[in-house]
């Protein structure tokens, strides 16, 4: 009986060998108690170290030459789309306010209904439409001079807007454009302005 307990040792190391086995051992304690961010508890019969399961910092595999953050091509589908659905939304509610003032008189039947309905889909249809054209101007332009600048910056986000109001009201002739070339400016101003909040409170006042 004696002469089998080495027997069973070498052929448990003999098969540690074989599979891995001479990687460091952990105690049920010090597996357990790993941190794992968005992973269920490690098991403690894992035989792996620790150390490669947690991470300091995000790590992503970027192509050659690309950005860690989003161009103005990658937020165009992301803004054109939105401004689809907020103009949707929007005018859904718009037409449904319309119909129940209009059809106030009314008593409530298929007529009045079908009424509402119309104005709802129409106004929805309408401002879905203004909004994702507005979306689209100001999308191309972006990209357009991002490319051409080689740059994108806040001043990038002001052409676009004045050069977006410029074409959309063009059609009024040059007081319309005009007219559209500044709200564009002053709208994309102000969102430049808010973007840049923080910094500009956190900067030093200038002293002119």
């Amino acid at each position: 009986m004696d002469n089998n307990a080495p027997k069973a040792g070498a052929s448990r190391g003999g098969f540690g060998s074989l599979f891995g086995g001479s990687s460091p051992e952990y105690s049920n304690s010090e597996l357990a108690g790993v941190p794992l961010t968005g992973m269920s508890p490690l098991s403690p019969y894992l035989n792996v170290d620790p150390r490669y399961l947690t991470q300091d910092s995000d790590e992503f595999i970027l192509p050659t030459g690309a950005s860690n953050t989003r161009g103005r091509f990658e937020l165009a589908f992301f803004t054109i789309g939105g401004s689809c659905i907020t103009g949707a939304t929007f005018g859904a509610l718009n037409g449904l306010r319309m119909g129940l003032v209009e059809t106030r008189d009314m008593a409530w039947s298929k007529p009045r209904n079908v009424q509402i309905l119309n104005l709802v889909t129409r106004q929805g249809a309408m401002w879905a439409n203004t909004l994702g054209s507005l979306a689209l101007l100001y999308s191309a332009f972006g990209v357009v001079i991002e490319k051409a600048r080689g740059a994108e910056d806040d001043l990038n986000t002001v052409a676009a807007g004045t050069l977006t109001g410029m074409l959309y009201k063009s059609t009024g002739g040059l007081r319309g454009a005009a007219r559209g070339g500044l709200a564009g400016l002053a709208m994309s101003g102000l969102y430049a302005l808010y973007n840049n909040w923080d910094h500009l409170r956190g900067s030093t006042p200038s002293r002119y």
